[in-house]
């Protein structure tokens, strides 16, 4: 068991309220001394959001626990991108570090324990941005320690710091610069997962753009960031089969089979030392078989990127 209280959570909810109740169930088991509810508002013309959003929002009639509850309530509905990063701001404006949940989310109890220690101990290391939840490889490879340090970000289940949250950077400023001048394959250590992670900033680097996650994967690379990664499954998105808020391919649901894991005991590495190896079994045997954009935009994108180092050798001579 963890020698520290449940972090502050930040609960992220919208309208399925069946999805909610799940995740709620097992925060409750937490009993975190203060949680933090934010709820996109019901899209306009749109009768069921108005029902749906109202049975979300009455969650917080079920805290029966010692517990200060702040509530971010929108009458209208704000999108995905703003409503959330809107929230985490919120969050932070009243806590220096905590856990943020999503209404697909689902924890095992073990995680509050895992974020507790972790926020705890790298609290002032600031080349630590977040800390993971999921974790997908274990028949690939065992571990004797309880995490690793990982360059890939997950959003499904995360914590984080104040001092972290405060680089996002949504406008992604200087992005072709270090694209262009190499940073970001040099960040990634791998030409495969920095294709692919190009392919998603060229996206999520326009305005029109829905994604949020992304800036905050482009504000860790910038800051030469890492994340801390569970060697046990914390965290499964239980979304994919009730109309996912941000569109997921459905080729995505084959993470919703992952077993949720707990532990007694953590079991820290003895330095901060990232090894690529692991983000490579990790893309090469779960995000290569799963996103349907590395059979598409990721080989686009590498072509394009292909014949524009061709086309600079020709004008360097």
């Amino acid at each position: 068991m963890s020698e520290y209280p449940t972090p502050d959570i930040l609960f992220l909810v919208f309208n399925r309220p069946l999805l909610t109740q799940a995740v709620f169930d097992t925060i409750k088991k937490s009993r975190p001394s203060r949680i933090f509810i934010a709820a996109d508002g019901p899209r306009k013309n749109n009768e069921s959001d108005a029902i749906l959003c109202k049975k979300v929002r009455d969650v917080v009639n079920q805290v029966d626990w010692d517990c200060e509850i702040k509530t971010l309530f929108r009458e209208e509905n704000l999108g995905c991108r703003t409503a959330i990063t809107s929230a985490i701001d919120w969050f932070f404006d009243h806590t220096d570090a905590g856990i943020i949940l999503e209404d697909d989310c689902l924890p095992s109890e073990s995680f509050f324990n895992f974020c507790a220690l972790t926020l705890e101990k790298y609290k002032s290391n600031e080349k630590i941005m977040q800390i993971n939840g999921s974790f997908h490889h274990s028949q690939f490879k065992s571990f004797d320690e309880s995490y690793y340090f990982s360059k890939l970000n997950s959003c499904w289940g995360w914590a984080t710091w104040k001092r972290a949250w405060e680089m996002f950077d949504a406008d992604m400023i200087g992005y072709e610069e270090s694209r262009d001048r190499g940073e970001i394959d040099k960040y990634y250590e791998n030409r495969q997962i920095s294709n692919w992670m190009i392919s998603y900033l060229e996206e999520a680097n326009s305005p029109s753009c829905g994604i949020w996650s992304t800036q905050w994967s482009y504000s860790i690379l910038k800051h030469n960031g890492l994340c801390i990664n569970p060697t046990f499954n914390l965290v499964n998105n239980i979304g994919f089969f009730d109309a996912p808020t941000s569109g997921i391919h459905e080729s995505f649901s084959s993470y919703s089979d992952y077993m949720l894991e707990n532990f007694s005991h953590i079991e820290h590495p003895d330095e901060i030392q990232y090894d690529v190896s692991n983000d490579v079994l990790e893309f090469k045997n779960i995000i290569q078989l799963t996103d349907p954009r590395l059979l598409n935009k990721g080989l686009i994108n590498f072509i394009k990127r292909a014949i524009k180092t061709v086309l600079n050798l020709f004008h360097e001579r």
